[in-house]
């Protein structure tokens, strides 16, 4: 970490190795609009707020958020920094993460009762063939 304008700033290695991700995967997020990091040459200079905004990225894709709505509550902040539009942006956005995750668990619940079914009569049938052989 080296200093610029007295501000922390971060080459793409570094960011890559405390998000255990790859360099190539933060090329791609500023490709998709997401970074703007500075340059000095064809070196990338991050600060904070591109550390900070890597950091909400992976969140939001580990929450099931894709980029585009990441970008969009990120663009929201960027044209009103302390909106209740973007807080309530994400409301909606977590309400209907929340609706599809509830029916994903339902829909997986319901199969693990049918697979239950399946595997109690087929260890019932094979019992009784077992039964069958040694009688």
């Amino acid at each position: 970490m080296s200093n610029h304008k007295s501000e922390p700033t971060y080459t793409i290695g570094e960011l890559a190795r405390e998000f255990t991700i790859t360099p190539r995967s933060i090329r791609f997020y500023e490709e998709q609009g997401l970074l703007s990091p500075q340059r000095t040459g064809q070196n990338r200079i991050y600060c904070n707020k591109d550390r900070v905004r890597l950091k909400l990225i992976l969140r939001g894709k580990r929450l099931g958020f894709s980029l585009a709505e990441v970008k969009n509550l990120f663009e929201l902040y960027d044209t009103n920094p302390n909106s209740a539009v973007q807080l309530e942006t994400m409301l909606r956005m977590t309400e209907k993460k929340r609706a599809v995750l509830t029916q994903q668990l339902e829909d997986i619940t319901s199969l693990m009762s049918e697979l239950d079914d399946v595997e109690t009569r087929c260890r019932e049938e094979l019992a009784e063939l077992k039964r069958g052989n040694i009688a």
